[in-house]
């Protein structure tokens, strides 16, 4: 497996990058690709030639997290100015705002059946869930301090950073500041137990697309981990990254894992040989974002990679 450069555009947005996910294909277009920037923008992408569909604006401060919906038709962007916008895809205009308080707006994620909006939420230490038929807030999903301990009572110390829904839509992993990773069940709305082995902040989850015991994490500590979230274990600690890991996906057909990290690379792991295989150096400045393109009609082999960065530039790879 490798990946092989397609295309960078310089200067993709007026800011840094933070934020980066495929929007699915629909009967009526392809796969979309959707970047979110400090500049308080977000743009729509062709995903072969990256040539831009759209700009939208709408956010006062920096947007920090996009999220797809599974049916290609909405996507959300959160933003600095805890607001989450959500829109239509194609037509570009609003269909709800979902206010927050000041630093409870994060990274988001669709439920697999799109039917719950998962928002990490910052300093509340907890994620919200936002129903998507009336966009409601349903529930709020709290996590308990390490090993009983009830000296961190303000939460500091498990300020939110990351999300991620399970395949099979049953569990929800949050990631916090202090190293640890929440694991719910998410129809019961209960709290099953953490993950430890990071350190410093977990800044990206992401569940196997094959298997839904499966997650791995992307932790400043410059590690990614494989772990076995239901079984509480940890499979593999990856390193090879020399700075902050910023953001880990999984690619469609659950052999490889691609990272970005603040050493300013993008890395290639092989999950059978459970370590990196490939390093990229298409960018100046960390790569806060990189997100494999998902599988279009039942095909898993092959697809895209899209990477962004610091340095305002968006960057395409081939996967194979």
């Amino acid at each position: 497996m490798k990946l092989a450069g397609i295309k960078s555009v310089e200067n993709a947005h007026d800011e840094s990058i933070w934020a980066a996910t495929w929007i699915p294909a629909t009967e009526t277009r392809s796969s979309l690709l959707l970047t979110g920037s400090l500049d308080e923008t977000v743009k729509l992408w062709r995903p072969d030639e990256l040539e831009r569909v759209s700009t939208s604006t709408g956010h006062c401060l920096g947007v920090v997290s996009v999220a797809a919906h599974p049916s290609g038709v909405l996507a959300a962007s959160a933003s600095l100015d805890s607001f989450i916008r959500v829109f239509d895809v194609d037509q570009k205009n609003t269909i709800a705002t979902l206010e927050a308080p000041p630093s409870e707006v994060w990274q988001m994620q669709f439920h697999p059946k799109g039917t719950i909006l998962a928002v990490a939420g910052g300093g509340s230490a907890t994620v919200k869930l936002w129903d998507t038929a009336e966009w409601k807030l349903i529930s709020s999903l709290t996590v308990p301090p390490r090993n009983g301990s009830e000296t961190d009572k303000s939460g500091s110390k498990r300020f939110i950073l990351s999300v991620a829904w399970s395949p099979d839509g049953k569990r929800l992993a949050c990631g916090s500041m202090d190293g640890s990773i929440s694991i719910f069940d998410v129809i019961r709305a209960k709290f099953l137990h953490h993950l430890e082995g990071h350190f410093m902040p977990v800044r990206s989850l992401v569940f196997s697309p094959v298997d839904p015991r499966v997650l791995f994490s992307a932790s400043d500590d410059c590690h990614v981990h494989m772990h076995d979230a239901d079984g509480k274990s940890m499979i593999a600690a990856m390193s090879g990254h020399a700075s902050w890991v910023l953001s880990v996906d999984a690619s469609p057909d659950g052999l490889a894992i691609v990272t970005g990290s603040s050493d300013r690379t993008v890395r290639l792991w092989d999950l059978n040989m459970r370590s990196a295989i490939q390093t990229l150096s298409n960018h100046s400045d960390q790569v806060w974002a990189v997100a494999f393109r998902p599988m279009e009609g039942g095909v898993r082999g092959g697809g895209r990679v899209a990477s962004v960065s610091d340095d305002k530039s968006i960057s395409l790879y081939d996967y194979s």
